[in-house]
């Protein structure tokens, strides 16, 4: 039987769920298998970009998946040699026909490539693709404060969403805090600060037992109750269900802090400030 996971509403009135699928590495026809394995089992938002290489993949997924379309929230990224007004149009375009479902239902810019300076034309294109109908909603990835403020002041929209790094070592409490103001839905990426001790941490192993679940599904379900959708990925049917099988448990407010006091900065080298990708 597939999860029910439960939705909330952005600031323009896309709904979207609490636990994300990411997508990031599926490819081919066991990445279709995978994905397709995660809107059965009740996933409902499905992370992709143009740089993952696999749009194709989740569109066909999505079609042969069986649920409707309108269920789902398909997200794909607008990549760094694509900023620019035009050059985001076109890349918006080309990647609603890869995917092939009619609309892409969140674009976001995928890095803001500072020293290019081209994020807030890059934003217009994607707002007039809105604009057109071939985009619901728009939004930004590994976005700061600053840049948030100057898209909402040069161009009058504030982005659904910033997708940035977070996780229990790196919990973003300022950003988090900016975004809630804002109406921001926060979404995480590595929220399981994968390729580090993070699952194996005393206090992370403590509070899962505590309330009989695995260490994943305490770190996820730290992520919604801090108002963030996580977007774990995994191809595997079964960590899928287990990644987003966390709404019948519920951290205390000590547990949740806990958790965000491993905070220890960045684990990627990837400071939105100074990291760029093409």
């Amino acid at each position: 039987m597939a999860l029910d996971i439960p939705r909330i509403t952005l600031h323009d009135g896309t709904p979207f769920a609490e636990v994300g699928l990411g997508t990031y590495k599926l490819t081919g026809d066991d990445g279709i298998a995978a994905i397709k394995a995660g809107i059965e089992g009740g996933y409902r938002v499905l992370d992709t970009a143009v740089n993952y290489g696999n749009e194709s993949e989740v569109g066909e997924a999505v079609r042969r998946s069986g649920v409707d379309r309108d269920e789902i929230v398909v997200t794909t990224k607008v990549p760094g040699r694509h900023h620019g007004y035009d050059e985001a149009i076109a890349s918006g375009r080309a990647s609603n026909e890869t995917l092939g479902l009619g609309h892409i239902d969140l674009l976001l810019i995928h890095w803001p490539n500072p020293s290019v300076d081209k994020y807030v034309d890059t934003f217009r294109g994607m707002i007039a693709l809105r604009e057109e109908g071939i985009v619901r909603s728009v939004g930004v990835s590994n976005f700061t404060i600053p840049m948030l403020e100057r898209l909402e002041r040069e161009t009058g929209v504030i982005p659904s969403v910033n997708q940035v790094e977070l996780h229990p070592y790196f919990p973003q409490a300022e950003l988090r805090a900016f975004h809630a103001e804002k109406g921001i839905r926060t979404e995480s990426w590595s929220p399981l600060a994968r390729r580090t001790e993070l699952l194996s941490e005393p206090v992370v192993q403590e509070i899962a037992a505590a309330h009989g679940v695995g260490p994943t599904q305490a770190v996820i379900r730290w992520h919604v109750q801090l108002g963030a959708t996580p977007i774990p990925k995994s191809a595997d049917p079964a960590r899928q269900r287990e990644n987003a099988d966390v709404f019948g448990f519920e951290l205390t407010a000590d547990e949740v802090e806990a958790l965000s006091s491993l905070e220890r900065g960045r684990i990627f080298d990837a400071d939105p400030n100074h990291h760029e990708e093409m």
